[in-house]
């Protein structure tokens, strides 16, 4: 599976974003490795192809972004996904 391009960190918005829409299924992955209970490192590197032995502080910064938006999604984000399905 190709991740799309990813930012460090994902833009902030009350509202879902583009980056949001692109990220869909990266949020998905998040989301069900957390429910696994998945290391941290692991995810990263194979979610966002980061090495966190090499640069262990933007892994972290990616992982806890990007998972941060994920739960976002999931509590306000997909109320926005919804009404656009209605358009």
């Amino acid at each position: 599976m190709t991740t799309p391009a990813f930012a460090d960190c994902p833009p902030e918005s009350d509202g879902v974003t583009s980056y949001d829409e692109q990220h869909l299924a990266t949020y998905l992955r998040l989301l069900d490795a957390a429910a696994e209970a998945a290391d941290w490192r692991e995810v990263v590197r194979i979610v966002f192809e980061l090495d966190p032995e090499i640069e262990p502080d933007r892994a972290r910064l990616v992982y806890d972004t990007h998972m941060s938006r994920a739960q976002w999604m999931t509590e306000k984000g997909f109320r926005d996904l919804l009404r656009a399905s209605r358009i």
